[in-house]
């Protein structure tokens, strides 16, 4: 029997709920996320002018789109790689979510997802929106780009909440994963494009990023949105998204199928 969509769509709800309940929390990541948006202005801007006015395809208008894009979408993309299973998986309280009648790792992921959208709200948008008005964006000017690029930041906020969910799941064999979120967190913000776009990284550095998930998340969804790739090579772009979601999916399946058999429960 399919699994109802129902019950997912209500825990994406749950999700969005329970983002907006830290309106607190909202605003302070708004103010950082501005703070550090006219930061790396200050310091890519210095960089685009020392390279002569232009950078790999970058100019002054193009490097402050991505710089308010990759800070509107810093709280909506889980790159610090925490996540509720792991404290779950950590005390045992796993075990009930394995006898209700829901796919685990879908119920977690959709959740998750659900707060990521939510955040695009009080943080994301209006991040954007203040570097727009203060230093200026070079956004595209037809409604291709927007599309797509809506699909393309949905997909890459999914594959977040999966990749964050796989490393969730090595909880069922190491049970402390704090190590393992602090790796995550270094390597995924570096090669996901948030501090510098990876199109100024060397080249056998950049065939290291698309080699790996990160670049999907962050860095497709902007290059996108912004217009900096249009036509058929966007839709490739979208389609290595789908590639590494489908992936990064299958291989969590695999492994809450193996941490159920290996999960073990103080006292039963």
């Amino acid at each position: 029997m399919p699994p109802r969509p129902r019950p997912y769509l209500r825990l994406l709800v749950a999700g969005v709920r329970e983002g907006a309940t830290y309106r607190l929390a909202a605003l302070g990541g708004l103010v950082a996320n501005v703070t550090f948006g006219f930061l790396k202005v200050a310091m890519l801007f210095a960089t685009v002018r020392a390279a002569g006015g232009e950078l790999n395809g970058y100019d002054l208008a193009t490097m402050s789109t991505y710089i308010w894009l990759s800070q509107g979408l810093l709280g909506a993309i889980n790159l610090h790689g925490r996540s509720d299973l792991a404290t779950r998986i950590k005390d045992g309280s796993v075990a009930i979510d394995f006898i209700r009648p829901l796919d685990v790792q879908a119920a977690a992921i959709v959740q998750e997802v659900g707060r990521s959208l939510w955040s695009l709200v009080p943080r994301g948008i209006p991040s954007v929106l203040i570097g727009a008005l203060v230093v200026g964006m070079a956004m595209p000017d037809s409604p291709g780009p927007y599309v797509l690029g809506a699909a393309s930041l949905l997909v890459g906020i999914t594959l977040g909440a999966t990749v964050v969910y796989l490393v969730a799941t090595t909880g069922f064999w190491l049970v402390e994963t704090r190590g393992i979120q602090v790796l995550y967190m270094v390597v995924s913000g570096f090669l996901a494009g948030l501090f510098v776009p990876i199109a100024i990284f060397p080249t056998w550095l950049q065939v290291v990023a698309q080699a790996t998930p990160f670049p999907s998340m962050m860095m497709y969804p902007i290059d996108i949105l912004s217009g900096r790739v249009t036509g058929l090579a966007s839709l490739g772009l979208f389609a290595a998204q789908l590639a590494w979601l489908a992936a990064a999916w299958a291989a969590g399946h695999l492994t809450t199928r193996a941490g159920r058999r290996k999960l073990e429960v103080q006292g039963g």
